[in-house]
């Protein structure tokens, strides 16, 4: 299992990031469930976990409207693989990590693939 939390998004684009995740791996999120800003509230977070699988298939790439930062944590194969399918469909840079014994913090930033 692992989280996926998204902020300095639109709430096109974050839904847009988790579509791609949803159709890959299973979520605690149905498919209704989609980010909603709340009018007038602080920054939005948006947040979902997904329990990544060895048999998943790539979708191609999707346009975002701007960048959505991301932010995966969880055990060491579950980001592993939410990174890869997030790169099949984005452009991703890689921010930072940080690394325990068993689980791993990746900062990454999505845009449009080129």
């Amino acid at each position: 299992m692992a989280t996926v939390s998204l902020t300095g998004a639109s709430e096109e684009d974050a839904a847009t990031v988790f579509r791609v995740l949803r159709t890959a791996f299973p979520t605690d999120r149905s498919a209704g469930d989609v980010p909603q800003e709340q009018p007038g509230g602080p920054s939005v977070v948006w947040t979902a976990e997904f329990e990544p699988t060895q048999d998943w298939v790539p979708v191609d790439p999707i346009p975002l409207e701007g960048s959505v930062s991301a932010t995966l944590q969880g055990d060491y194969v579950a980001v592993d693989q939410l990174r890869e399918a997030l790169g099949a469909a984005f452009a991703v840079d890689e921010g930072g990590t940080a690394s325990g014994d068993q689980e791993q913090e990746v900062d990454l930033r999505l845009t449009t693939k080129r």
